[in-house]
């Protein structure tokens, strides 16, 4: 039996999700020892809620204590390269919320250090697991789905004052990006995961919602590897929230739940193109397990992979893939150029995205 692995989550503010939704689903796997936060009052707050009594606010204090086996990072994104490496270098397995780092040097650093390190890293993208995603996937990697002709996606969320009221939110320096980095970034990484690389993008973003340094609307228009064409769109300034992805193939139609926050959780809209297809996917799904959604899955996958059981859920390769568009898309809508990925260290954003002046 594998045993339980104890866990110290640094930032208790998306943390306490992963803590009722990963964790305590997974009270056999994981139990969590340890806080960290620069808020003493919130740490405080989290630590009385989870009768957690190891609370720290200095960042060395865990990696120092031989008893952590996993360090959740659940901070602001401008500070996660930092401790990414460092929990790496002192032998720790890692979670990481996204987005992984602020730019492709630092992706592909942190996997070059993913070689030689004892415990292995898993980025967040919860959004990729639930009953719905999960079917169109299974579909899809059986062949069943057949020539894949075209796909849209629109994140239309909504934010405002009080959203951008928490100090780091809307800036560069911190936040990293806006909508594309912080918000569309997990619908278009069901995308990518579902319909595969992207070959070519134009696209284009704006700041029309609220007063802030970074986009909070943009669109785009892609052509995929495989010859599929695409396109993305996504807004903060929705009056109703959804999150829709609508994937055409030769011989389905695949389209979400529209839930904003879960996509994965319900079933999704599959639609066969005849009866031969119907009975198919029919005799595919039919001994068919549910598949919790969101963390709950996430996290499990991840104890069963540093065991040997299974493969990282979530891979530095998937956020290289999620951080490579973010780069192309800004690249594209700064120069109103097309972009063909991949990138590498010759790319004129390779070292960041981020505009000079906010650097």
């Amino acid at each position: 039996m594998s045993r339980v692995l104890n866990v110290a989550v640094v930032g208790c503010g998306i943390g306490r999700s992963h803590i009722v939704e990963g964790y305590l689903p997974n009270t056999d796997k994981f139990r969590v020892v340890a806080l960290c936060d620069l808020d003493e009052a919130r740490l405080d707050r989290l630590g009385e809620e989870f009768g957690v009594e190891r609370r720290v606010v200095d960042f060395d204090d865990l990696l120092a204590m031989d008893d952590i086996d996993v360090i959740d990072i659940c901070t602001p994104p401008g500070v996660h390269y930092a401790m990414v490496t460092e929990a790496l270098r002192a032998g720790k397995h890692v979670v990481c919320e996204k987005p992984l780092v602020g730019s492709l040097e630092e992706v592909d650093a942190i996997m070059a250090l993913e070689k030689s390190a004892k415990g292995l890293l898993m980025p967040v993208f919860q959004y990729r697991f639930g009953d719905g995603i999960e079917q169109a996937k299974t579909i899809i990697d059986a062949g069943i789905a057949g020539k894949p002709y075209c796909g849209t996606v629109e994140t239309m969320w909504r934010r405002e004052a009080p959203y951008y009221a928490v100090p780091w939110r809307g800036k560069w320096k911190t936040e990293l990006g806006g909508v594309l980095m912080g918000h569309a970034i997990h619908p278009h990484d069901i995308f990518t995961y579902l319909m595969g690389d992207v070959a070519r993008i134009f696209g284009r973003v704006a700041t029309r919602v609220n007063p802030i340094e970074v986009e909070d609307t943009i669109s785009a228009s892609l052509e995929m590897r495989s010859g599929a064409l695409a396109s993305l769109t996504a807004t903060l300034g929705s009056v109703d929230e959804i999150t829709r992805i609508r994937l055409q193939f030769e011989n389905v139609t695949i389209e979400s739940d529209h839930s904003p926050y879960n996509p994965g959780r319900e079933l999704w809209k599959i639609l066969p193109r005849n009866d031969e297809i119907k009975a198919r996917i029919d005799k595919l799904l039919a001994n068919w397990r549910h598949v919790p959604s969101r963390f709950q899955t996430q996290m499990a996958r991840f104890h069963d992979a540093i065991n040997g059981k299974g493969e990282l859920p979530v891979t530095s390769a998937d956020s290289r893939r999620a951080l490579e568009l973010v780069t192309a898309f800004y690249h594209s809508s700064s120069t109103h150029t097309e972009v063909v990925l991949p990138l590498g260290p010759d790319h004129p954003l390779y070292q960041s995205w981020v505009p000079v002046e906010f650097r």
